[in-house]
């Protein structure tokens, strides 16, 4: 076991329960065995506390079955518990009664069938079609479905596991990881950098491993592998950069895990284990952004982290200018600006749809009483990149990269509040400048709604092209024609994006086929093609939106593509039919989002 992490010095969580300043837990070892028949994890948590003399123990647990709690190890001094009252975000307290001197407790539980964090997959429903399927997803505070625990981004703890599985598939963790399967289907697993609880992390399934260099490989099914070891060949190229960047990778090994098509996010950041969506297997590594986005949180994020989810800008903010610049430096200033321009896109459109004076536009949020969820938009990523590529136009490159890898080194595995970070930027940097901080308006930025008006405009002369493309078509030149030979895939999605709506029968016709567009096997440029079809009613379209729903579970997809039929005449019907129909493939994530949506 490694070293105890220290006692925390923590922002209150409206989102735990737990009262770490009283005790804190420090490490977990942690004892599962995977039930795919009745889809439940059975097993003993053993926690070791710093406690400053508590005589109770507060964890969170949302739908979890308690069966014994000991203080000690399992089996030892049997102690009273309580399960408090049910709250439909936060779940229940586990009330423990400990003593002063308690340093360990052990939870013997299991899971239920519908825990919010598990997804179980039926052999149908993964790429291979053989064996069933398992993963997790924690954050923002599902780790508490699946094991009790202080789930709070600001409370960091080490970890060992040992896991039991089905002899034909493979488990792997957020963690030390196995590279072939074991007779046995016993796994262990160590993790010796304390991370918070919604990096706890599990995958179990008919999965294989190619290595990609010294400290890099790729884990995915036997059919998607080397597709998968194809398209992400630049891995270890991209830890390279970033580290030439912002300082040495601190958690070993970087390896992603492509999981199933109903994965609800594109990726997440699991310390050592990335898990990224197949939707970013476009065939021309143009979409493996996103991996360098999971990259980037092995620093901001995974190294210096939210200390709650009012503070999610922290994390996401620094990792979409940490991505953008990792791509810069692989593939040129050009691409990323198109990163850029797409991302400026997006934040113009969350700001509209949440409206201009909304406080979910400010930086720092207020979610108490509401599901932490409903912070992961686009505000907390492309809002605190701008924030950041304003700074770096006011003090250039140089003094903004000194700054940032000098804050990662300082706070590495530590938690960080807006209200610390803006007195650490205001010491180490604004203060050197005179005048900066009214320059940069960074209480506008942070306490504020909308974007400051000192915001430096973007711009991409590869996307200026593509605007000329789609204007010389919409003045009558033939699709077949327009110079898009050597379009990536940003292009094309931004070529869609610019179409004037509604486009007629006889212009998506002519666009599917002089390009394809139905039939792209690239997710970004259908989830762009599919809002015209369904605007127009293009019934050719029709076979491949209804696969594409069925099939992926990415939210950032489905919801524009949900909302685009709701807003046809007969689209509530046609959504509720598809999404009936598309419901157990999606992870509880998403469904939350559309059982409120198609209601």
């Amino acid at each position: 076991m490694s070293a105890p992490t220290a006692a925390p010095h923590l922002t209150p969580d409206p989102h735990s329960y737990a009262r770490p300043l009283e005790v804190s837990v420090r490490h977990l070892d942690l004892s599962l065995a995977v039930d795919f028949d009745a889809r439940l994890l059975r097993g003993t948590a053993t926690w070791q506390l710093h406690n400053a003399s508590a005589t109770e123990l507060l964890l969170d647990a949302r739908d979890l079955h308690i069966e014994a709690v000991w203080l000690g190890a399992p089996d030892g001094e049997a102690t009273p518990f309580e399960l408090g009252p049910a709250d439909a975000v936060l779940g229940q307290p586990l009330r423990i009664s400990i003593r002063p001197d308690t340093t360990e407790v052990s939870i013997r539980y299991q899971t239920t069938p519908d825990a919010a964090a598990l997804q179980w997959l039926s052999p149908g429903q993964t790429a291979g079609r053989q064996h069933p399927f398992l993963f997790t997803q924690s954050q923002a505070i599902l780790a508490r479905t699946w094991i009790p625990c202080q789930d709070s981004p600001g409370i960091r703890f080490t970890y060992e596991a040992r896991v039991q599985a089905p002899v034909e598939m493979l488990a792997l963790m957020s963690a030390t990881n196995p590279q072939e399967r074991s007779a046995t289907g016993e796994y262990h697993f160590r993790m010796e950098q304390p991370i918070p609880a919604y990096l706890m992390a599990l995958a179990v399934g008919d999965l294989q491993f190619t290595p990609l260099s010294a400290r890099t490989g790729i884990y995915a099914e036997p059919v998607t592998l080397p597709t998968a070891t194809k398209e992400f060949e630049d891995l270890e190229k991209m830890v390279a950069t970033a580290e030439d960047l912002y300082g040495p990778y601190r958690w070993e090994r970087y390896d992603l895990l492509v999981l199933p098509p109903s994965f609800p996010f594109g990726g997440m950041e699991n310390p050592r284990l990335t898990f990224v969506t197949p939707t970013i297997l476009a065939g021309d590594r143009s979409l493996t952004s996103l991996v360098a986005h999971e990259l980037a949180h092995s620093w901001s994020g995974n190294l210096v982290t939210n200390a709650t989810w009012n503070d999610f800008w922290l994390n996401e903010g620094f990792t979409v200018y940490f991505e953008r610049r990792i791509m810069e430096q692989l593939y040129g200033r050009p691409y990323a600006d198109m990163l850029q321009v797409l991302g400026h896109s997006a934040l113009l459109h969350t700001v509209a749809e949440l409206g201009a004076t909304s406080p979910d536009t400010h930086l720092h949020l207020n979610l108490a009483g509401r599901d932490p969820d409903e912070g992961l938009n686009e505000i907390a990523y492309e809002k605190g990149d701008y924030l950041l590529l304003t700074l770096e136009h006011l003090v250039g490159r140089p003094a903004l990269d000194t700054f940032i890898k000098e804050y990662f080194a300082r706070h590495s595995f530590q938690s960080m509040d807006t209200a610390s970070f803006i007195a650490y930027l205001r010491r180490e940097l604004l203060d050197q400048h005179p005048g900066l901080e009214a320059k940069l308006q960074l209480d506008a930025w942070v306490n504020q709604p909308g974007i400051p008006a000192v915001a430096p405009p973007v711009a991409s002369e590869r996307f200026e092209a593509v605007v000329a493309a789609e204007a010389r078509w919409q003045q009558g030149a033939p699709a077949a024609g327009l110079p898009t030979a050597n379009w990536s895939s940003h292009e094309w999605v931004y070529f869609l994006h610019q179409l004037s709506a509604p486009l007629s029968l006889e212009q998506l016709a002519e666009l599917d086929a002089a390009f394809g567009f139905t039939q792209s096997g690239n997710a970004e440029i259908l989830a762009a093609w599919f809002p015209h079809t369904i605007a127009a009613s293009y019934s050719p379209a029709d076979q491949a939106l209804h696969q594409f729903l069925t099939q992926v579970g990415r939210r950032k997809f489905l919801v524009p593509l949900y909302k685009a039929l709701l807003a046809t005449p007969d689209g509530t019907a046609r959504a509720r039919r598809l999404y009936a129909e598309a419901r157990p493939n999606y992870h509880s994530v998403a469904t939350s989002t559309f059982d409120v949506l198609l209601k």
